[in-house]
């Protein structure tokens, strides 16, 4: 049986994702994060492929959204579209979202 904060992380995760398409021009940057990590990824999702990816220490989360804008500059990907995966916009999120707008990359 799933707890009830789970099934409240679902049913976001499911919101978010319905409204978020990733496609060759614009792809999906997708973070997830848990206690010890923070993971980033650039997915085109037309293709189903993963573009980029990082992944870093859970303090670092400005430091990650640098590494992947930079990783994505270097494919030649300017725009994406950001998945924040059912995570609330807050904290090491927002963190990562800022590194990467910081970086470059425009979302």
């Amino acid at each position: 049986m799933k707890s009830l904060k789970t099934e409240r992380h679902e049913r976001r995760k499911k919101s978010v994702r319905s409204k978020i398409v990733g496609t060759t021009s614009r792809p999906r940057l997708s973070v997830f994060r848990s206690n010890k990590f923070l993971y980033a990824q650039v997915i085109d999702d037309s293709k189903g492929k993963t573009l980029v990816s990082v992944t870093g220490a859970k303090s670092k989360g400005t430091e990650i959204g640098e590494k992947v804008a930079k990783a994505a500059l270097a494919k030649k990907i300017k725009t994406v579209v950001f998945d924040r995966n059912g995570f609330l916009y807050h904290g090491r999120i927002k963190a990562l979202a800022d590194g990467a707008r910081k970086g470059g990359l425009k979302f």
